[in-house]
């Protein structure tokens, strides 16, 4: 092979190897950062007296994170949030591990991480509804409402910065994921009516993008119509392909995802309506 040619096919392989572990820190202001790799995000503050990390994502993810935090911050970290039970965002916990470090999810996630025998760090630290953590001169409020999404998800606001980090059930800018995997309609709606109520300005998910209060609202909103309108085409007695067809819900075109997704997601909620609501066998239908 031609030494240039081996040169610049090395260069390349060098370039795409460094694509492909392109991770980037955003400062979000009083301490607060939000980590992003690839498609996913969590966020990690900083105080005098350590840092408080949510998902770790994955062990490359978390491991560049870790040395982030040792040479920019110089901070032991403290604390280890998990949103939720799911693998593509609380695995490479271990990165973390030490002997001044807590773990910490909601009862339900921990149970589902010790039953599945999930390749992550088993919290040490539980709760049922609510938890609050002091670091420093923050606190962070941590609350499970219900299902939504997977086991034991719970929101993670971040008191003195005014910022709200919810992973999955709430999604800025993008539609919900395809056919609603995992999702509990119902309990997303609820969920996400309940963290209204917070006192929050800025919003960050484990996907896609940074939004304000009324994102979160107008995100609500979809959900609310997805629901209804699907819920009133089964109990008119329609087809799912005659729902898919009916429900348009094109204020929400500017969504990603929108016009692949839709679809999905319709059939997504008609798929819950009719298990869990029992709708598709109720002698009234």
């Amino acid at each position: 092979m031609p030494r240039l040619l081996q040169k610049l096919l090395t260069t390349a392989l060098l370039f795409i190897g460094f694509a492909t572990q392109a991770y980037e820190i955003e400062d979000l202001g009083d301490g607060l950062h939000r980590f992003i790799d690839d498609r996913h995000r969590s966020v990690f503050l900083i105080t005098p007296e350590g840092a408080i990390v949510t998902d770790p994502l994955n062990k490359k993810a978390a491991t560049w994170l870790n040395e982030q935090i040792k040479t920019r911050f110089n901070v032991p970290v403290k604390y280890v949030i998990y949103s939720h039970n799911h693998s593509d965002h609380i695995y490479g916990a271990e990165v973390f591990k030490s002997p001044h470090t807590t773990f910490i999810a909601n009862k339900l996630a921990a149970q589902d991480i010790k039953n599945t025998q999930m390749k992550t760090v088993t919290p040490s630290l539980t709760f049922d509804d609510e938890l609050l953590l002091t670091l420093g001169d923050s606190t962070v409020k941590l609350n499970y409402h219900g299902p939504n999404d997977g086991r034991g998800s719970v929101s993670i606001l971040f008191e003195k910065q005014k910022t709200l980090f919810v992973v999955d059930w709430i999604v800025i800018g993008r539609m919900p994921w395809q056919k609603l995997w995992s999702y509990d309609i119902q309990g997303m709606i609820n969920s996400t009516q309940a963290v209204l109520k917070y006192d929050f300005d800025t919003f960050v998910g484990g996907h896609a993008d940074i939004g304000s209060k009324a994102d979160v609202a107008r995100y609500l909103s979809y959900l609310e119509l997805l629901y209804s309108q699907v819920t009133a085409g089964v109990l008119a007695g329609n087809t799912l392909d005659e729902i898919k067809q009916n429900v348009k819900l094109d204020q929400f075109s500017d969504f990603k995802q929108f016009d692949a997704w839709l679809p999905l997601n319709i059939e997504g909620v008609y798929e819950r309506l009719m298990e869990e609501s029992g709708m598709g066998w109720r002698s009234d239908l």
